[in-house]
């Protein structure tokens, strides 16, 4: 049975019709899934999906995308409180983006901050979102682990094997998405082989990413996952049922749930 840890079923594509998502998901053996939050608005819907069904969980926060839109002493209260809802099993998605100029990066990394030091003061992993900014990211995390063990998730992870090398000694799981099984990721699934097996994890990012053959396939969703553990396995040279096994392992021990 696998674990898919991180699935935006918030999504306007997804929302209307979490119930069929859910059992597809579950008819296809993906169990277990965290609704991940991007925002106050996202982040409730989420903890509204947890409360629907009992192994779907949340994760709180604002994406670093977004955070422009926002005043913090307006809106970071209520992330706060919903990190102690008992569903609630991370803090994020957050992290740094340089793709989209959507935000400055101060103001990025000062939100970015905030998420770590939650999790500092709640003990939930982190959800950290990187893009085009790997040298960045992987600075403010070391420079942060000064102040305590770093504990999360680098989520879609399409950096190098240097990158991961760094993360994997802060004490960070790494998760791959769709990405992994497209013909040209070649490099990303060298990188994915290096990671040892108590660190790796396997996610959807639905609906977006759909993983090869489906990749012309919209929305993206849980019970896709299938094939990016096949890929991953195929890596691994172990089982499908192996990579469960051991993914759905890890994110459990990560989320705590």
């Amino acid at each position: 049975m696998y674990f898919d840890t991180h699935a935006h079923l918030d999504n306007q594509q997804l929302s209307p019709i979490v119930e069929q998502v859910v059992q597809r998901a579950a008819a296809a053996g993906v169990s277990r899934m965290t609704a991940i939050g991007t925002d106050v608005p996202t982040s409730v819907r989420c903890v509204e999906i947890t409360e629907q069904f009992e192994h779907v969980y949340a994760a709180v926060g604002i994406h670093p995308t977004v955070c422009q839109n926002f005043v913090a002493d307006e809106v970071w209260p209520a992330i706060v409180e919903m990190a102690s809802h008992p569903k609630v099993v991370a803090i994020g998605e957050t992290g740094l983006d340089l793709h989209w100029e959507t935000s400055t990066f101060e103001l990025q990394k000062n939100w970015f901050q905030r998420h770590i030091d939650l999790s500092f003061e709640t003990g939930l992993p982190l959800v950290v979102h990187m893009r085009d900014c790997e040298t960045e990211i992987v600075t403010m995390l070391e420079q942060a682990a000064v102040a305590g063990r770093i504990i999360g998730i680098m989520h879609s992870f399409t950096g190098s094997a240097e990158t991961a090398r760094r993360c994997l000694k802060l004490g960070m799981y790494i998760s791959f998405a769709g990405m992994v099984t497209f013909k040209k990721s070649d490099e990303l699934r060298s990188v994915a082989a290096s990671i040892p097996d108590d660190r790796l994890l396997i996610e959807t990012d639905a609906p977006y990413l759909s993983p090869h053959p489906l990749r012309s396939k919209r929305p993206n969703e849980p019970s896709y996952l299938v094939h990016t553990a096949a890929c991953l396995a195929d890596v691994k040279n172990i089982s499908p049922e192996r990579l469960g096994a051991i993914t759905t392992a890890n994110a459990r021990r990560v989320f705590q749930c």
